[in-house]
C-alpha cells in the first residue's frame, strides 16, 4: 500500500486486535477457497500448492498454529502472510480482510477526537459512494431507460454475469436522481461534492448530478471500495465521451488500476498481471479467462500505478491498443517502470485492433493464444525501430543504429542468447553483417558515426540520398527501384516482368510508374501520362548518376519482394491464417537476397546507386 496521505486515512489496530483475527480465522476454511484440502495427521491437512503449478500435493497446513508451508517452492508463513501472497495485499490490508471476512472488531490504536472525526468523514463518503455504485447497477439491469446500454454492452460481447462482478451501471439522464435519493439517506451536498458524485452551476449555483445518461465502471482501490466513476457516454451527442470522477478527497487520478480488486488473487498466483487500456477491453479479457487483467484510469501510466503493478506481479504484459496511440503509451509506461523490478512485456495485437473487439471477433481462444506468445519489451523496441526506420539507404540504416543503440546498452539487455537473437534480427533487416552491426551497437554514437565513410553503410559505399519525410520506407524502396530500372533499361523491363506490380508496389501511383516503365524504360518520358508528369522525371534525373549492374538490380528487386511477404505477414497475422506459407516464402527469399548480395559485393563494377 502507498504511503498513508490525508486521501486515505489508515488506520493504526492495537495488537489485540491482530491476535483476536489470529485465533478467528479458520484456517481450514482460509486456505480451502483455494485449493483443495485432505487430512495428512491429527493436526496436519496438504493441498495442491496455490502459489505454483503441480501434479503432486507437497502444500501443508497447521490449523492450531495457522501456519503453511510447501516442500516445491519453499513459501510459508501464517494467516496473515497467505492473504497478503495470495489477495496482493499490504499487513493492514490483510488484516482488515480477515476481520471482516471472520466478523472481527478492530480496535485503533490512536483514537484521538480529531482522527475519530476525519475517519468518520472518510468512512461516510466511501458510504455514499457505495450506495450509489449499487443504485447504478440497479438501472442497469432494471429501468427501460438503459435499454440501449444494455444492448451496446450485449454488442461488445460482455455477459451480464461479468458486468455484474465488475459492478458496471448505468446513471439516468434525470439531473437530480443522485442528489435526491442521497438528501434522503442522510447526506449532506457538502459529503456529495467530496465524493465527486455533484456539480454546481456557474450560472445559478445549483447543485446537479455529475453523470447523466452514462455507463457506469466504479473505480476501486484494492480492497474493492468504490473510489469514484469511469463513466462513458449513450449517445453521439454528449461530450466528452469519458468522463471521469474529478480529483478529490476519496479519488485520485493516476494512483490506481482498474480492477485491482478482481485480478489481484489471479495475478499473484500466476506471477503475471495483464495491463489493458479500456473498461470494457479489462473486462472482456477477464470473461475470456484471463482473470489477472486490470487496466489503466484514463491516464498514462504513473509512478503509482507501477507500484501498485509491482505489488500484484513482477510479470507485465502490456495489452495495448495496436495503433500509435498505444505503442507511444508502452514506451512511456517503460520510461515510468525503468528502475523498478518489473519484467516488462508486450502482448503483439494485430494492428487496428483492441482486446475486447478481438475477443468478440475471434474467440476467447485468439487473446489467450496472444498474451501466452508476449514478447520482451525490447523486442518491441527492436521491432518498432526496424518498422519506422528506412532500411534502404545508408543513413537510414545509421539512424535505426542510433536508435537502437540504447535498447543495446549492456544495462538495458545483457550478453546471453536473447541479444544475439535480436542482434540477427537487425543485422538480416539491414542486410549487413552481424558482427558489424553488434560493434556499432556496442560503441558511443560518436565513435561509431566515425567508424563508417561518409555516405557508406559498411556494405559496399553504397551512396545515399536523404529521405524524404513526405514517403514511407517501402514507397522509397520502391522509387529506387524505379531509378535503377530507367538507368539500365533492358535489365530494368526484365525485372519489372518479373515483380508482381500489384502486390509489390504499394501505391496507385508506383503501381502506375511501374506499369509505365514496364514499356517504357529506354525513353520513359515518351507518352507520359499526366499523373505521372512528376515522378517519372524526378526518377530519370536520379537514373543519370547511376551505374549499377545487373547484379544489383538483382538484388534490390528481391528485396522489394521480400518487402511485400513482410508486409502481407503483418496482415496474416492480424487474421491468423496463410502466415505459414508466407513465412516459407520469406525464408527462401531471403537465402535469394542474401545470395544475390554476395554477388554484388563481388562485383567490381561502381556501386554509387542512388536510394
Amino acid at each position: 500500500m502507498a504511503a498513508a496521505t490525508s486521501l486515505e486515512p489508515v488506520a493504526r489496530y492495537t495488537p489485540d486486535s491482530k491476535e483476536r483475527v489470529r485465533d478467528a480465522v479458520d484456517m481450514i476454511d482460509l486456505v480451502g477457497t483455494r485449493t483443495e484440502l485432505k487430512r495428512a495427521g491429527s493436526s496436519r491437512y496438504t493441498g495442491l500448492c496455490p502459489f505454483h503449478e503441480e501434479r503432486s500435493p507437497s502444500f501443508g497446513i497447521d490449523p492450531n498454529t495457522k501456519l503453511y508451508h510447501c516442500f516445491g517452492c519453499g513459501v510459508g508463513g501464517d494467516c496473515f502472510t497467505f492473504v497478503q501472497e495470495l489477495e496482493g495485499l499490504d499487513f493492514t490490508s490483510a488484516l482488515e480482510f480477515l476481520a471482516e471476512r471472520y466478523n472481527v472488531t478492530l480496535e485503533v490504536a490512536d483514537d484521538d477526537p480529531q482522527a475519530a472525526e476525519k475517519r468518520r468523514h472518510h468512512d461516510r463518503l466511501l458510504e455514499l459512494l457505495e450506495r450509489t455504485a449499487a443504485y447504478y447497477v440497479r438501472m442497469l439491469w432494471e429501468s427501460d431507460e438503459a435499454a440501449s446500454s444494455r444492448e451496446y454492452l450485449a454488442s461488445r460481447g460482455l455477459q451480464e454475469p461479468i458486468l455484474r462482478e465488475f459492478r458496471v451501471g448505468y446513471a439516468p439522464s434525470a439531473w437530480d436522481r443522485v442528489l435526491t435519493a442521497s438528501r434522503r439517506a442522510g447526506f449532506t451536498e457538502a459529503e456529495l461534492a467530496a465524493a465527486g458524485l455533484v456539480s454546481r452551476s456557474r450560472e445559478n449555483g445549483r447543485v446537479y448530478d455529475r453523470f447523466r445518461r452514462r455507463i457506469m465502471f466504479p473505480l476501486c482501490d484494492r480492497r474493492g471500495a468504490v473510489l469514484g466513476f469511469g463513466a462513458r457516454a449513450v449517445g453521439p451527442d454528449q461530450q466528452p465521451k469519458y468522463l471521469n470522477s474529478a480529483d478529490g478527497e476519496i479519488y485520485h487520478k493516476g494512483r490506481h488500476v482498474f480492477g485491482f480488486h478482481n485480478a489481484r488473487a489471479a495475478a499473484a498466483k500466476a506471477g503475471t498481471v495483464i495491463l489493458a487500456e479500456g473498461y470494457t477491453d479489462v473486462i472482456a479479457l477477464h470473461q475470456a479467462g484471463l482473470a489477472n487483467t486490470v487496466g489503466l484510469m484514463g491516464t498514462a501510466l504513473t509512478p503509482d500505478q507501477v507500484t501498485e503493478l509491482a505489488r500484484m506481479a513482477k510479470i507485465v504484459q502490456l495489452a495495448l491498443d495496436a495503433d500509435g496511440a498505444g505503442q507511444e503509451a508502452m514506451l512511456r509506461a517503460a520510461r515510468v517502470a525503468r528502475g523498478k523490478d518489473l519484467d516488462l512485456r508486450i502482448v503483439p495485437l494485430p494492428a487496428g485492433s483492441d482486446p475486447a473487439d478481438l475477443v468478440l471477433a475471434e474467440g476467447p481462444e485468439r487473446i489467450l493464444e496472444l498474451a501466452t506468445a508476449s514478447v520482451p519489451f525490447v523486442s518491441f523496441q527492436v521491432d518498432r525501430a526496424l518498422a519506422a526506420g528506412d532500411v534502404s539507404s545508408a543513413e537510414g540504416k545509421d539512424r535505426i543504429i542510433d536508435a537502437l543503440r540504447p535498447v543495446f546498452a549492456p544495462a538495458t539487455l545483457p550478453p546471453g542468447a536473447l541479444r544475439e537473437e535480436l542482434l540477427k534480427r537487425v543485422a538480416d533487416r539491414l542486410n549487413l553483417a552481424q558482427s558489424l552491426v553488434s560493434s556499432w551497437l556496442s560503441a558511443p554514437a560518436s565513435s561509431a558515426a566515425a567508424a563508417r565513410p561518409p555516405g557508406g553503410n559498411g556494405n559496399g559505399g553504397v551512396a545515399a540520398t536523404a529521405p524524404r519525410a513526405a514517403l514511407s520506407r517501402d514507397e522509397r524502396q520502391q522509387r529506387a527501384f524505379l531509378a535503377l530500372c530507367i538507368a539500365t533499361p533492358a535489365d530494368g523491363v526484365r525485372a519489372l516482368t518479373e515483380l508482381d506490380i500489384e502486390r509489390d508496389f504499394t501505391t496507385d501511383l508506383l503501381r502506375a510508374a511501374a506499369r509505365h516503365l514496364r514499356a517504357h524504360a529506354a525513353a520513359p518520358l515518351d507518352d507520359l501520362p499526366d499523373e505521372l508528369a512528376a515522378l517519372i522525371p524526378e526518377l530519370a534525373v536520379r537514373a543519370a548518376d547511376l551505374h549499377p549492374t545487373p547484379a544489383m538490380l538483382e538484388l534490390e528487386r528481391l528485396q522489394l519482394e521480400l518487402a511485400r511477404v513482410d508486409r502481407e505477414i503483418v496482415v496474416a497475422r492480424g487474421t491468423g491464417s496463410g502466415v505459414g506459407e508466407l513465412a516459407q516464402e520469406r525464408l527462401a527469399l531471403q537465402g535469394a537476397v542474401d545470395r544475390a548480395m554476395l554477388v554484388a559485393m563481388d562485383d567490381t563494377a561502381p556501386t554509387d546507386v542512388l536510394k
